[in-house]
């Protein structure tokens, strides 16, 4: 398990599982919002809800540095400069508009945790049979955000056809899946860049979650003599080193 989020998630049973996906829902309601957001014209009660927002988010991120072995270490990893500039982002709404989605990358190291890992197989079988294939669907989930959100952040302000989030998640996927209509485009050398970097990543992203699918299924159990971690189903005997194993029939 990573050590930053360790101390965070170090509760065990029920209470571990709760923290970890109380983390999610935050995360997921801080993304909803500025979706959300982009649809809204600007006034008080929306830079209220931000600085709201911003502040439960402040109040998260002391909370989990106060519980981390190396909170030094936890802020200045990239996951922890991406969460500090979304809480900058939501506290200054007016300068920053757009810019919570960032929040949005720890949901990637969110789903690298092992004892929210632990916790989604123990709860959710279909997670346990499929785990490659939802955390490779969620790395391309989260890319899209992360795309779509800087192609809002740079665009809405001087792209007429960059007006909400809709209008960037088109551009984000007719880009990502090379299909191009041409109807909206990002214009200058810098939206060129954001354009080929959505296309040559998002086809990479694409090619893991086909292999994920289509991969012939194996289950997760670690050989006691080599340390391989996937079998086949009805594997008796591990293939790299021939020791016998003891796999569940429920792969728990």
């Amino acid at each position: 398990m990573d050590t930053s989020l360790g101390g965070f998630f170090g509760v065990g049973g029920r209470r571990g599982a709760r923290a970890a996906y109380g983390l999610l829902a935050l995360d997921l309601a801080a993304l909803g919002w500025v979706i959300a957001e982009s649809f809204l014209p600007p006034s008080r009660w929306v830079f209220a809800i931000d600085i709201a927002l911003g502040l439960v988010l402040v109040a998260e991120l002391v909370q989990r540095l106060r519980h981390s072995p190396s909170a030094r270490r936890e802020l200045l990893h990239p996951a922890g400069i991406a969460d500090l500039l979304a809480v900058i982002s939501f506290l200054l709404a007016p300068f920053f508009a757009g810019w919570g989605f960032l929040r949005s990358l720890r949901t990637l190291r969110l789903l690298r945790s092992a004892r929210l890992v632990a916790h989604l197989r123990h709860d959710l079988p279909v997670f346990r049979r499929n785990q490659d294939a939802f955390v490779a669907a969620a790395d391309l989930a989260v890319f899209i955000v992360v795309m779509t959100g800087i192609v809002y952040a740079t665009q809405h302000r001087t792209n007429p056809h960059i007006a909400n989030w809709a209008d960037a998640l088109y551009f984000t996927v007719t880009a990502l899946t090379t299909t191009g209509f041409g109807d909206i485009t990002l214009p200058g050398t810098t939206g060129r860049l954001i354009s080929v970097v959505i296309m040559l990543a998002g086809v990479t992203l694409f090619l893991r979650l086909a292999q994920a699918l289509f991969r012939p299924s194996k289950v997760r159990f670690r050989c006691t003599s080599c340390g391989l971690g996937r079998h086949e189903p009805d594997a008796v005997h591990c293939k790299a080193c021939g020791a016998l194993l003891n796999i569940p029939d429920d792969d728990d």
